[in-house]
């Protein structure tokens, strides 16, 4: 019922802000309800790939970690690397390639999820301040943000979702506004892939980008901020929006041309300790937890939490 009165809301242009009390809801079994990653792993990207099972970067390294999402249990697929950063990470079925942020190295890596080898390496920046932040794969493109730079960058695909070459810069302009310290972070795709939809971490603003020219124009939320903005999930005209240090994942439901959305929901759990990304699967969500504050030792355990979407 809340659904359907938001969408009657977009569809109407009359918005009323609807928000039901926070969940914290956990899927039974037999899916695992949380998945244990390698000590001191330091996760923040998340993906889900064929089949049950669940991929995880380390910032450490630059290490991925694959776990099945029935048994929870899992393994290092791709080994630690000198010079490597694991960020946000998406999945495409085509080619079972793994599209990976390079974090501050400024690049990003294809990883062939079927080997463990990788694929390609893209060095988007050779010099500057960067943070290759996170990735979306369309059916042309796979598009990376940059967190500290005013642009996306675009590696385009063959008709097999294969790399087809080097990569583009496509540069926002529009509504975007640069400001110091973090900007994009999370990035998603509409279902026809010609707009983008990226979240500014620093100012709570998302944009809808056009995903051809770069154009961003800013999204109406009717009063709400996704500050702390992280990874981004879209499901139609259902976009969840993870707010990291504020331990929350907010579903927002989209106006039909995504220039508009209303808060349905703010899903907390007490598990959450600093989400960064998710990732879905079935009628769950994913979050990976960063635990910023929580330092960087070897021994420090981290996980994968699922909650009902």
């Amino acid at each position: 019922m809340t659904r359907l009165l938001v969408l009657a809301a977009l569809a109407l242009g009359v918005f009323v802000i609807v928000q039901p009390a926070p969940t914290s809801r956990v899927e039974a079994l037999p899916f695992a309800s949380t998945i244990q990653l390698p000590n001191g792993w330091l996760p923040e990207g998340v993906a889900t790939g064929d089949g049950a099972t669940l991929y995880s970067g380390s910032r450490r390294n630059g290490a991925i970690y694959k776990a099945d999402l029935e048994s929870g249990q899992g393994s290092i697929i791709v080994t630690s690397q000198a010079g490597r950063m694991a960020v946000g990470m998406k999945f495409d079925t085509r080619t079972k390639y793994l599209y990976v942020a390079g974090g501050s190295f400024g690049a990003a890596y294809v990883i062939d999820t079927q080997t463990g080898l990788t694929a390609q390496t893209y060095q988007f920046v050779r010099s500057g301040p960067s943070f290759v932040n996170d990735v979306i794969v369309t059916s042309t493109a796979a598009y990376f943000t940059d967190s500290m730079r005013p642009l996306l960058y675009r590696v385009a695909l063959g008709a097999n979702g294969q790399p087809a070459g080097a990569f583009t810069e496509l540069p926002l302009s529009g509504d975007y506004v640069h400001r110091t310290g973090f900007n994009l972070n999370g990035i998603v795709a509409t279902p026809a892939g010609d707009r983008l939809i990226v979240v500014q971490t620093g100012t709570g603003l998302l944009f809808n980008v056009n995903a051809a020219t770069g154009v961003a124009t800013s999204i109406d939320l009717v009063g709400y901020s996704v500050s702390a903005g992280d990874g981004l999930w879209l499901d139609g005209l259902t976009l969840f929006v993870v707010r990291n240090n504020l331990n929350l994942i907010a579903e927002i439901e989209m106006s039909p041309d995504y220039s508009r959305g209303l808060l349905v929901r703010e899903i907390r759990d007490s598990r959450f300790d600093i989400p960064t990304t998710v990732a879905a699967f079935g009628n769950a969500l994913y979050a990976v937890n960063a635990r910023f504050t929580s330092g960087n030792a070897a021994d420090l355990t981290y996980n994968v939490v699922r909650v009902e979407r």
